[in-house]
């Protein structure tokens, strides 16, 4: 087989001709994926926080202790599973398999390689693809937030349903910003199929400027950066990981959501978690880094990109981003959920519709003439930087002094410590000391004897 057949690019046109035996092989793939980025996942992310942390990490079980999270899961196994007494028995039960179920059906239009030869018969290495797979994607991780809810609600008790409404609160406040990053996707690769979304990422673009072709990446990330950042916010937001894990917030809702849960439901609630944090990983790597095309240096390898070789740099993307979900877990602090809102109302959202009305108006005059690009991106450009010299700044207010807050106390308060940090002495010491004795008696005046 040639080695340009090897390295074809698939398109929607290449599915749908498999036999049954390697559809089925392609989905135990994907499956076999996230139930191993789940046990690794929970064992990477163990090991790198401990030596953010200075401390080992699980270290006994098997080499570099790799057996710690496949121990963990035996022990869920074999411990009694608790049902409370006010609970709905039937969405009890079902309510952590939605979230599983949607996680790992997400990773079905993932494209994992481009065109292989197994057995003779040329395939992809993606299960399906569709030509809206990435609203497959996203109405899939909009459906996991059932489970969550569910599980809140069935679960009968106050916690686990305060989990859960914030869970749904979250979702709506970053599934509009998730959404709208990934429109500068559509606009540029014209397409919403994943595989060929990857394919309009395997070579360089040029961008004409001021009547100058400048070669740049092909890379999304690169070219919508702005679109990168409010999407990989958003993906973080939405897969309930530090620092937005309000849903789970320990300090505040005991576990959130799965306080009342045990044994395997509880290990289905994690498998989940994790899950989605691969699975996301996955997604923004074929939306914004190319997918499994090599990144340079090593795309310059001519057969870097055919065979097998493209399963390589796919994983090894996916690593490195989940590398940065547990980065932020052992950095950032969580929170505040007025902070969380208002992140996803207020900051992110502007943002995306700002971008996409830059990006439509950069396409638009894409095809003009130099003096007429000129005139429309210097204008707009000096009228946003006039407006940002000329905006008028909120002055400070003045801070009151140590003595106003003071004054200004409200009737009633604590007493007040000094502010000198002196405290004075006793009236009842000095009492003391006055009613004392002097020690210097002369000598020869004892007491008289009783």
């Amino acid at each position: 087989m040639s080695q340009t057949l090897l390295a074809q690019a698939p398109s929607l046109t290449d599915f749908g001709h498999d036999p049954w035996w390697l559809i089925l092989g392609k989905i135990v793939f994907a499956f076999v994926v996230a139930l191993l980025g789940t046990l690794l996942g929970v064992w990477f992310e163990r090991r790198v926080v401990g030596f953010m942390q200075v401390r080992p990490g699980p270290n006994q079980l098997g080499p570099f202790g790799l057996l710690q999270t496949l121990a963990d899961g035996l022990k869920m196994a074999f411990k009694e599973d608790i049902l409370p007494k006010s609970a709905d028995k039937v969405i009890y039960f079902f309510a952590p398999a939605i979230s599983v179920i949607c996680a790992v059906t997400a990773l079905s239009v993932i494209p994992f390689g481009p065109m292989v030869s197994i057995f003779g018969h040329q395939t992809p290495l993606q299960v399906t693809d569709v030509p809206v797979a990435v609203l497959v994607v996203l109405a899939l991780s909009s459906m996991a937030v059932y489970g969550i809810v569910l599980a809140g609600w069935a679960s009968g008790s106050t916690y686990p349903l305060l989990g859960g409404l914030r869970s749904s609160a979250q979702l709506i406040s970053y599934e509009v910003a998730l959404g709208l990053s990934i429109v500068a996707v559509f606009m540029l690769s014209g397409t919403m199929s994943t595989s060929e979304i990857v394919a309009a990422q395997g070579n360089g673009t040029t961008l004409s400027l001021f009547g100058l072709d400048i070669p740049t990446p092909g890379w999304y990330a690169v070219l919508l950066f702005p679109s990168f950042v409010v999407f990989f916010i958003a993906i973080v937001g939405e897969t309930n990981r530090p620092p937005f894990d309000l849903p789970e917030a320990e300090s505040e809702l005991v576990a959130g959501f799965m306080t009342e849960y045990s044994s395997l439901k509880f290990a289905l609630i994690m498998l989940s978690e994790y899950v989605a944090m691969v699975t996301m990983s996955a997604f923004t790597v074929t939306l914004f880094l190319g997918g499994w095309y090599a990144p340079w240096p090593i795309s310059a390898w001519s057969g870097a990109n055919s065979g097998w070789w493209p399963l390589l740099w796919f994983f090894g993307k996916v690593i490195l981003l989940v590398f940065v979900f547990v980065w932020l877990r052992g950095t950032l602090p969580r929170l505040r959920y007025d902070q969380l809102m208002r992140l996803g109302w207020k900051v992110l959202i502007p943002i995306s519709l700002v971008w996409i009305v830059v990006l439509a108006g950069l396409r638009t005059i894409g095809d003009w003439d130099t003096t007429s690009r000129l005139y429309a991106i210097g204008i707009p450009a000096g009228l946003v930087l006039l407006a940002a010299v000329f905006w008028p700044s909120r002055k400070p207010q003045p801070q009151p002094t140590l003595a106003e807050q003071v004054e200004n106390r409200p009737q009633g308060s604590f007493p007040l410590p000094p502010m000198d940090l002196q405290v004075p002495p006793s009236p009842r010491t000095r009492r003391m000391v006055a009613e004392r004795e002097p020690a210097n008696v002369p000598a020869g005046q004892d007491s008289e004897e009783v």
